[in-house]
């Protein structure tokens, strides 16, 4: 797969332009929080998309096939189903409300005609099946058509019963609850490439489980101090390795990385590397510590890297060195002034989460007013991508944005004044073999090909 970059990356010797493909949400000003979207999941295939909203709902997208009549054009994305996984509770013993908000979702690797996904809110996490049924059995012997029971004397003869074809019911059921494991909110799990467990992880504590117990876990990470004076920092990330079952990396909001190795022991509180960029003296300043906070942590597809997303950057580190990463990627620098305002509204604490191409040739990650940025890792060429309901006809070219930071602006530029801060892409998906991403603006969510077909 070519390396995308939109408006300037190679694609078999051309520029790979991305084009609108679709959009889905309400149209509506005033959004309610329950609609927020709060996670974007592609499944293994990437014929199904999950979202997952901060109502505790989860809508899946399902991709329609080809049509016949036009063999070149892509499927669209539908929704397959809809269903509430998670409801708002109250934790009586530390009187604590717990948001039903859905801060993950994972798919796991599809083994038979179902399809399942694990979801979690800050304290539980659910394994989810979602099935199909489009016959049903006629011709019972103790009850009539209508369920009514029937009398066993008046019984004559018996009757196998028959399978009908019915109308496609898409239903999801809860299959397995994971519960009462975290005392603080979960912010990561990650599948196992051993497709047999699972982690999950919060502030302070990592865990780790069998996908049919749902009564233990095991802790493998706990950075919780004695004396909680002395916590100097939090786990912001973790995450699997990809093929190596007993190899996974946590970050943390120092802007540290660890990667354990759970053959060495039961309990990783000592890593077995710890990825780290020396801070510039020069550039230090009050916002550096907030600022050097990793939101998000993902191993590339290969294995072989991985990405850290902090507030102003994102940076690709080789697991084979651990002194520094080997590409730094800036995402808004022009920033930098604003961080003193960007404190005051809260702004400095979002998470932005990234994501990798299906072939690790280019990474994705989200900005402010609903910009989301793009870095082709071969030509180190990088562009500004708006997500807007303004140029969404269907395959309209999306034009690159250009911030301006000072001095005259030109005509196709935004003064980086004028930027919305309301306006956030915290949550991106790319398609795992091809050129479609799903990024998550507010309660919209936003489909985007590249215009090769």
């Amino acid at each position: 797969m070519a390396g995308a970059g939109g408006g300037g990356c190679p694609a078999g010797g051309n520029d790979l332009q991305w084009c609108f493909s679709q959009v889905k949400g309400a149209v509506d000003e005033d959004v309610a929080e329950a609609d927020i979207i709060s996670t974007v999941e592609f499944n293994y295939s990437g014929d199904l998309l999950a979202t997952g909203d901060k109502g505790g709902r989860v809508v899946i997208f399902q991709r329609e096939q080809e049509n016949k009549s036009r063999p070149h054009s892509r499927g669209e994305y539908n929704v397959y189903s809809t269903f509430q996984s998670h409801e708002p509770e109250f934790d009586y013993l530390k009187s604590l409300e717990i948001e039903e908000k859905i801060n993950k979702i994972r798919w796991l690797p599809q083994q038979n005609a179902a399809h399942f996904l694990l979801s979690t809110n800050d304290k539980t996490i659910k394994l989810w099946k979602i099935s199909e049924r489009d016959k049903r059995a006629e011709g019972y012997n103790l009850k009539d058509e209508d369920g009514r029971l029937r009398d066993p004397f008046r019984i004559t003869a018996l009757r196998v019963p028959i399978l009908k074809p019915m109308d496609l019911m898409v239903e999801a059921s809860p299959r397995r609850i994971f519960a009462n494991a975290h005392t603080y909110h979960i912010n990561s799990i990650s599948v196992n490439s051993d497709h047999e467990t699972y982690l999950s992880a919060d502030d302070l504590r990592i865990n780790l489980w069998h996908l049919e117990i749902t009564d233990r876990s095991f802790n493998i990470v706990d950075i919780k101090p004695v004396n909680m004076e002395e916590l100097t920092e939090v786990i912001t990330a973790a995450e699997f390795h990809p093929h190596q079952c007993n190899v996974f990396v946590y970050s943390s909001s120092k802007g540290t990385i660890r990667l354990c190795d759970m053959r060495s022991s039961a309990l990783c509180d000592r890593h077995a590397k710890f990825f780290e960029e020396p801070e510039d003296p020069s550039s230090r300043s009050f916002f550096s510590e907030i600022i050097s906070s990793i939101s998000d942590v993902k191993f590339s597809h290969s294995g072989r890297y991985m990405m850290t997303r902090d507030y102003l950057s994102v940076k690709v580190w080789d697991l084979n060195m651990e002194s520094r990463p080997v590409e730094t990627h800036q995402v808004h620098e022009y920033l930098r002034s604003k961080l003193c305002s960007l404190y005051e509204n809260d702004c400095i604490f979002d998470k932005f989460e990234c994501c990798w191409s299906g072939s690790d040739s280019a990474i994705m990650t989200g900005s402010y007013n609903n910009f989301f940025r793009m870095f082709d890792r071969t030509t180190r060429r990088d562009v500004t991508l708006e997500a807007s309901r303004e140029n969404s006809k269907p395959r309209a070219s999306l034009k690159p944005r250009k911030v301006c930071t000072g001095g005259k602006r030109k005509k196709d530029e935004i003064s980086v004044d004028s930027l919305d801060f309301n306006k956030k892409i915290l949550h991106t998906a790319w398609h795992p073999a091809e050129n479609i991403i799903a990024v998550a603006a507010t309660n919209n969510l936003y489909i985007f090909q590249d215009k090769v077909n």
